[in-house]
């Protein structure tokens, strides 16, 4: 009994239906009309209710996302370190500001 349970594994199972099942039938085919989403040229488009809802809110997520993004503050390792050289060397008395060259090469 239980080495008949373990032939009957899920793929000789998938195997079986489908040489008894054979064909699958004819496709499904739609003949074009020649119409874009079946609406006649010309016919008037109906709103539904939801429709304003959802494209109002989606827009105005995009634009709070993007306007987050654009004002997120810099959190990088990087400009903390410089920030916090840019201190201490401020505290030790040591200058800032490079001279500027003529150096060309």
């Amino acid at each position: 009994m239980f080495r008949r349970f373990t032939q009957l594994t899920t793929r000789s199972i998938a195997a079986r239906s489908m040489l008894l099942r054979g064909g699958h039938g004819q496709q499904h085919f739609n003949e074009p009309g020649g119409y874009l989403f079946d609406r006649k040229p010309g016919e008037k488009y109906e709103e539904e209710g939801w429709e304003t809802i959802y494209i109002g809110g989606m827009s105005l997520a995009f634009v709070l996302i993007g306007l987050g993004v654009y004002y997120k503050p810099d959190t990088r390792i990087r400009t903390w370190a410089r920030k916090e050289a840019e201190r201490q060397m401020l505290a030790e008395g040591d200058v800032l500001e490079y001279k500027k060259t003529d150096y060309r090469a």
